[in-house]
């Protein structure tokens, strides 16, 4: 590839693999990533709940898990699940259960949706070693360059995010969900649409684990609308993933 953005794609892969979470261990290095991100450092949950400094929920057994893990170190950079749906009305997503006072009911009722064809994307996290700048505090996403690394590496380190989302595509794709929501802070939707992610807003902001709101896309939109250079990103992850779906 010659454009600057599949110059970047070729060496993400060089640099990190993408891969479904299966083996107790790997599942193991989800939640600690989790614990890192969510207890530790930005204190969403109580770390007293986890001793094991591992991080989890009633929604783990039936997510499927994503780890995005650095090749050189063996360090694990950043995770993400996707929760599907069933069929039981009653069996509720992370967002109805813990969000449902900020829903557009009505724009989701628009939507006329089959339970079977939903998910819900939770719990992205990125490790602070992989966004912390040199001197600075931790922000949510991007880039860092406190490890030794090389220029060309340090740059692969702002689509780890990226990648979780397009891991949650293929997820989605394999799994035959459609219709895929999210609670995200705001400044995650912007950060993303210049890639060709497109979520729709379907709720307003509450405090939620930080400032958050319901967000709303289709799984074919996201394939669809991806820059090229992430097509083949996509396409690589959804292989990856595919070999042990």
């Amino acid at each position: 590839m010659n454009n600057e953005k599949g110059s970047v794609t070729e060496k993400f892969l060089q640099y990190f693999q993408v891969e479904l979470a299966k083996t107790p261990e790997d599942k193991q290095a989800v939640f600690e990533v989790r614990y890192r991100v969510y207890c530790d450092e930005f204190r969403y949950e109580s770390g007293d709940r986890f001793p094991d400094k591992a991080e989890c929920d009633e929604y783990d057994d039936r997510s499927l898990h994503c780890l995005i893990r650095h090749k050189s170190s063996g360090m694990a950079a950043g995770c993400v699940r996707l929760v599907p749906a069933t069929e039981d009305a009653s069996d509720l997503l992370p967002f109805e259960k813990y969000c449902a006072k900020s829903v557009d009911t009505a724009f989701l009722e628009s939507l006329k949706l089959d339970r079977r064809g939903m998910a819900e994307v939770s719990r992205l996290a990125v490790d602070r070693a992989f966004r912390r700048r040199s001197g600075e505090s931790a922000t949510r996403f991007g880039e860092m360059s406190s490890m030794d690394c090389s220029a060309a590496e340090k740059r692969s380190f702002s689509l780890i995010a990226i990648s979780a989302l397009l891991a949650c595509a293929a997820l989605a794709d394999l799994s035959e969900r459609s219709d895929v929501f999210a609670m995200m802070e705001p400044f995650l939707p912007r950060l993303v649409k210049s890639s060709g992610i497109a979520w729709q807003q379907a709720g307003e902001t509450m405090e939620y684990h930080g400032e958050r709101a319901l967000y709303y896309t289709t799984t074919q939109s996201v394939i669809d609308n991806l820059v090229p250079g992430l097509k083949e990103l996509y396409a690589a992850i959804y292989q990856q993933i595919a070999k042990s779906y």
